[in-house]
Formats: C-alpha cells, sequence, structure tokens
C-alpha cells in the first residue's frame, strides 16, 4: 500500500493507555500491531503531570516531559517516525506551576504578576456581575476565584475550568513570553501540528460572551502565524456553535469539526441525512475530522447558539435532546451517570461515552458512522478508544468519579491483540487502509440524497475515484472506487480485493 503523506488516518491517544507505560514502548506498538495503520498521531498531553487535575491539561511544567514516560528526546525520536501533534495549553497553568508559586508568593512583586493579573485589568474598579453573566463558560457558576496570598492580600483569580486551572491574561507579555517558549521547545523536538487548546476563550472582553469574540480571533490569528513561524502547523480546539468553527478555519491551518459526530449519530437514530448533508456542504475544508476524543462528545456543537438568542444550528434544540435520550438508552444509562454535573466534569454541556456504546454497541452502525467519517472533507483522526470498538469502562469511572474516564481506558497489548482480532475492528482497519491509499481522496468531494434515508459520498480525482452509497433504513452500504486499471465495488469491509493494500493487509 502506498500511504500518501499528508492526507491520511491519524491515531488520538495517551502514551501510557495504548498497552504501553512509556514514549519508548508507545513507538513499538505503532510500529507492530499498528504498522501502516496510520499517518500520523496526536501525542495528548505528557507534560509534568499527566495525572494532575485534568490529565495533563493541567501543566506544572509545560516545558517538561513527565519522567514516567521519558523526555524530550523521546518525542523527537518518535516524531522522526511519524508526524506528530502536540497540545498547547494556551488558556490556563496549574496553581502548582512555578509562575503561580512565585505570583502566590510575591504578589504584585512577582515576574509573572500581569499573568495572573487579569481580572483587575478587566474590572479595575470591582467586578461588573452583569458582564460576568455574559460570560459563556465550560462549567456552571462563576468562573471567578478569591485566592488569600500569602503577603495576605485577597485576589481575584479568572478559572474557566478547574480551580487547579488558573487562566492566564495571555495579553501580557510575561504570558506571550511564556507560550513562546514552548512552541520553541515543541519546534525544537521536530512536532508537526499543534494543538491549540480551549484556545476560544482566552482572550476575555467585558461585555460580551468572552468566547470567540473578535479580539480572540485576533489573538488565535497572532499565535496561529507564531507556529507557522517555526516550521509547523496549527490546529484549533473550538466547541460551539458551527458559525465560530466556520470563522475559526480562516485564521488557522486546520480546526475540528466537532459538528460531524452529532450529525452521523442523528443521522443513524432518526434515518435522517438532511441535516448531515447540510454540513458537509458548508463545512470548512481544512478540518481534522472525529468522532470521539478524550473529551465527550458535544451534542451542543450542531445545536443552536446559546449565547445569541434566535442563532439557529444544524439540529434543532428539540433534536439535540432526543440523542441524548438515544444515547442514554443505547448506552443503559452510562452516559448519563458520567456527564454533567453527575461526575466531576469540567464541561458539562458533553456526552460522556464511547461512541461505539453511543450506538448500542451496534457494529454496523459503527461501520456506517466510521464510512461517513473518512468520506467526509478533512483529515480523519481516530482516537484509540473508537479504534478498538471500545465499550464503555464502569469500572475506571467507579474507581475515578471523573465522568471522562469512561472513554479514557488503560489497554494492555493482550488486549489490544485481542481487539485487532474481532470481526469490526478487521473492518474498521480495512476502511482505514482504504482511506489512506485511494488518491481520489485527494480531489474533489460532492455529496447528495436521491432519497429518504439514503446518502452518497464521492470523491473524484481526475482518473480516480471513490463513492460511498449508504442506506440508513436498511443499514446497509455500496462502497465503490475506480483506478486507471480497474474499477472495484464491495458490501462488506471484510471482503476488500486481495491485491489493494499490498503486503500491508
Amino acid at each position: 500500500m502506498t500511504m500518501r503523506a499528508e492526507n491520511t488516518v491519524q491515531l488520538i491517544t495517551y502514551v501510557d493507555r495504548l498497552g504501553s507505560e512509556n514514549l519508548t514502548q508507545l513507538a513499538d506498538i505503532l510500529g507492530n500491531e499498528l504498522s501502516g495503520l496510520f499517518g500520523g498521531a496526536h501525542i495528548l498531553p505528557f507534560y509534568y503531570p499527566i495525572d494532575g487535575a485534568d490529565a495533563g491539561y493541567d501543566p506544572i511544567d509545560h516545558n517538561v516531559v513527565d519522567q514516567r514516560l521519558g523526555d524530550w528526546h523521546d518525542i523527537n525520536a518518535l516524531s522522526q517516525r511519524t508526524p506528530l501533534m502536540v497540545d498547547l495549553v494556551v488558556n490556563h497553568i496549574s496553581r502548582q506551576s512555578k509562575q503561580f508559586t512565585d505570583f502566590h508568593t510575591q504578589g504584585a512583586d512577582s515576574e509573572y504578576a500581569d499573568m495572573f493579573g487579569l481580572v483587575d485589568r478587566l474590572f479595575p474598579n470591582g467586578i461588573d456581575e452583569n458582564a460576568m453573566d455574559m460570560v459563556s463558560r465550560p462549567g456552571l457558576g462563576s468562573p471567578i476565584r478569591t485566592t488569600l496570598l500569602k503577603n495576605g492580600d485577597l485576589h481575584n483569580l479568572w478559572c474557566s475550568f478547574s480551580d487547579m486551572q488558573v487562566d492566564i491574561d495571555v495579553e501580557a507579555s510575561s504570558s506571550w513570553k511564556y507560550l513562546m517558549s514552548i512552541l520553541d521547545q515543541m519546534s525544537e523536538a521536530g512536532i508537526a501540528l499543534v494543538r491549540l487548546d480551549a484556545v476560544g476563550y482566552t482572550v476575555k472582553t467585558p461585555g460580551t460572551s468572552c468566547f470567540m469574540t473578535k479580539d480572540t480571533v485576533a489573538f488565535i490569528g497572532k499565535l496561529a502565524t507564531e507556529v507557522r513561524n517555526r516550521g509547523m502547523r496549527s490546529v484549533l480546539e473550538i466547541h460551539g456553535h458551527f458559525q465560530h468553527l466556520q470563522v475559526a478555519a480562516e485564521c488557522a491551518d486546520l480546526v475540528y469539526d466537532f459538528c460531524l459526530p452529532p450529525l452521523i449519530l442523528h443521522a443513524l437514530f432518526e434515518a435522517d441525512e438532511g441535516p448531515l448533508l447540510h454540513w458537509l456542504d458548508i463545512a470548512p475544508r481544512n478540518c481534522l475530522t472525529v468522532l470521539d476524543t478524550h473529551d465527550g462528545i458535544g451534542l451542543s456543537d450542531a445545536g443552536p447558539d446559546p449565547d445569541h438568542n434566535g442563532t439557529t444550528g444544524l439540529l434543532t434544540d428539540d433534536q439535540i435532546a432526543m440523542l441524548r435520550e438515544n444515547i442514554d438508552h443505547k448506552s443503559d444509562g452510562a452516559s448519563t451517570r458520567a456527564s454533567g454535573v453527575n461526575a466531576s466534569n469540567l464541561d458539562v454541556h458533553q456526552i460522556n461515552c464511547t461512541y461505539f456504546d453511543a450506538l448500542g454497541g451496534d457494529e454496523c452502525d459503527y461501520i456506517l458512522a466510521r464510512l461517513i467519517q473518512l468520506f467526509s472533507p478533512g483529515i480523519p483522526q481516530i482516537y484509540y478508544m473508537g479504534l478498538f470498538a471500545g465499550r464503555n469502562d464502569l469500572g475506571l469511572l467507579e474507581k475515578t468519579g471523573v465522568g471522562r474516564d469512561i472513554n479514557r481506558h488503560y489497554y494492555s497489548r493482550s488486549e489490544i491483540n485481542e481487539a485487532l482480532s474481532t470481526p469490526v475492528v478487521k473492518r474498521l482497519a480495512n476502511l482505514i487502509h482504504f482511506r489512506n491509499s485511494q488518491q481520489a481522496f485527494d480531489g474533489t468531494f460532492k455529496c447528495w440524497s436521491e432519497r429518504s434515508g439514503q446518502l452518497t459520498l464521492h470523491w473524484d480525482n481526475d482518473q480516480h475515484s471513490a463513492t460511498a452509497n449508504i442506506d440508513l433504513k436498511q443499514k446497509e452500504f455500496e462502497l465503490s472506487w475506480k483506478t486507471p486499471e480497474q474499477t472495484f465495488m464491495i458490501k462488506d469491509l471484510i471482503n476488500f480485493p486481495s491485491d489493494i493494500f499490498g503486503e500491508n493487509m
């Protein structure tokens, strides 16, 4: 199989949850059990520590690899074998960081004082509660936290996520210097893509939602330019109304298509292709497509804009509510147990459930969902749990009480090999090989429906083409493709022609 360099399927994984304990072992798994499947990998936060308040997204030291996993030399060695995407945690920093510890001790005399002076700068005459009521936030309640400094001063902090994750003033000089030092380290390690985590919340402007405002967009453009100047590409992580996604796509190299997961679920549950086809017509083409990630399934990404009454979504509020009910039913109530305020969730608007269990463990629906994903415009990423058609880890949820852990299982190597031998994973692996090998996906995309409950996804590139005809009512598909030499058609992903992928089959 010839794998095209840029437009290939990528893996999303933790270092220590994929049959490995460190970066060296992860590289071994990527080169053996998962050899030939992925053209790149998003390695979820490996910074010190990996087991803080938010599984690596609350770095105490963003420039240090947690020594339990390895060091920057190991990251660099892995980046030489496969293009790596890593996270820049832009919005916040740990209370245990040297920067915040210094500020907590010295107050206004700290060299990092402006890094944590956000609330005082925005509200020099006291906090405007009316302005704060307009703020969009992932959690519930006010993001303002009052902290007693060692010098006896009371200081207001902005914490969009958890109390341990203190928002930094990204417009402050010390914050910019801090972010640039991290980008320099990433560039030195050979990183290809930089995921700008929670970047939509970064710039706070009183009197607005403080989410994806014009000031935020300007900051994103500035930061994306610095990423590009260091030979890397930027990826925006924006959970919000689809119009925010369209704006974000114009100011960075890539953006996540978080609308796709709920739209595919809706299409499969209701045999309704309309909202999905509408989105595929207008969606940005510089996307990373996902169905599942280390976070929950963001159903509201496809819904109306909560910050602007009357701004419609791709799905209605009633359709979003029905999605929640269907997922709860198909997961036997597990999604409700793990979502919202029920399980220490930082983002109460997302549904925590594996995508396979969101579909009730139905292998046919799951393969149809992946077929739609891999035919949709953009570069596909597959989360490690999704790769193995993973089931909800209720034991880990019970142990930690953290809702998102239901979709963050620690796989042993034997579990990986067992999963790879199952029919559903074999079908998915064949589909990944197909997506990686076909030149048609470097061409132009069209989609249409000839009747209710049916959709056609088509790619054309000169003498190469690929077409997926999907019947949402009968849960069937027909996959056909053409090369200069041959024409193929199959109805089951187990039955690929034996020579289509060469030695990698």
